[in-house]
């Protein structure tokens, strides 16, 4: 048996995961900021909102990461984190496009529940994300490179350092906090394209949508290229349970990527080349 074939168990995993992030996630954004919560009166000040739901959506992130879900398939429960564990060299394109695929599927089942908001999610779009007032189309899509920026170099940071390593989702509560603090006013901090996709589908609101895309992919390009010597260091696709590895699938994947890698001069050297 092929050990470097992802099994279906962990797409499974990887679309429930990203639908328990954008049903949690999202149900956090609208109860913040949709009309008629109470939210508004308790928490007066949008900024501080932002920093409250940035750290909500966050700790949804960081629990499905450390749940049976996470230990199955990784928990990158976003094609920014499966974009990043790529080019690192720790997934084949395979299953890179597996996870890809389940993240947007799943993203899609998600948000159907959110629906259960009636008029309050209706009032903000079930957290769709679009471009803010007064903000141009150039200025969105920076904010997403660099959001997505400070995601993937964080966590090159706290993956690619041993120490670090099982702090990794403790972390992304706080990072969001802050960048969805910093940052939602201009593009909604998605760093995510999955999580833009789902609640887009329900609510219709596809303005600038290929923002989301987009810079996402740059700001991981970036991460990815500015901190190549830590994203070397990292071990398995995984932002947790690093070393539950059922069948040896991650390590498997990391090694045929590696030999792949390790061929590639002596073909080009070869005659005929």
């Amino acid at each position: 048996m092929d050990r470097a074939r992802p099994p279906l168990r962990l797409f499974l995993a990887e679309l429930i995961g990203t639908a328990l992030l954008v049903f949690g996630g999202l149900s956090a954004v609208i109860f913040m900021f949709g009309t008629g919560s109470p939210a508004g009166k308790l928490v007066p000040s949008v900024g501080l909102r932002r920093v409250i739901t940035g750290f909500l959506f966050g700790s949804v992130g960081c629990a499905i990461t450390l749940s049976p879900i996470g230990k199955v398939s990784g928990a990158h429960i976003n094609p920014s984190v499966t974009l990043g564990f790529l080019l690192a060299g720790k997934l084949t394109p395979r299953a890179a496009l597996g996870y890809t695929i389940a993240q947007l599927v799943g993203a899609v089942l998600g948000s159907l529940p959110l629906l259960l908001w009636g008029p309050m999610g209706r009032s903000v779009d079930f957290g769709a994300t679009v471009p803010g007032d007064g903000y141009s189309t150039a200025a969105a899509l920076a904010g997403e490179v660099i959001t997505t920026f400070g995601l993937v170099a964080a966590l090159c940071v706290f993956l690619g350092f041993r120490n670090l390593r099982r702090f990794t989702p403790f972390m992304i509560p706080f990072l969001f906090a802050v960048m969805v603090g910093l940052e939602a006013g201009v593009s909604g901090t998605s760093t995510n394209p999955a999580r833009t996709l789902g609640p887009a589908v329900i609510s219709g609101r596809w303005e600038g949508w290929w923002i989301y895309w987009a810079g996402p992919l740059l700001g991981t390009l970036a991460g990815i290229l500015v901190l190549s010597f830590l994203a070397v260091r990292i071990e398995v696709a995984k932002l947790y349970h690093f070393s539950d590895d059922r069948g040896g699938v991650f390590r498997a994947m990391t090694e045929r990527v590696r030999r792949r890698s390790a061929t590639l001069p002596t073909a080009r050297s070869s005659p005929g080349h």
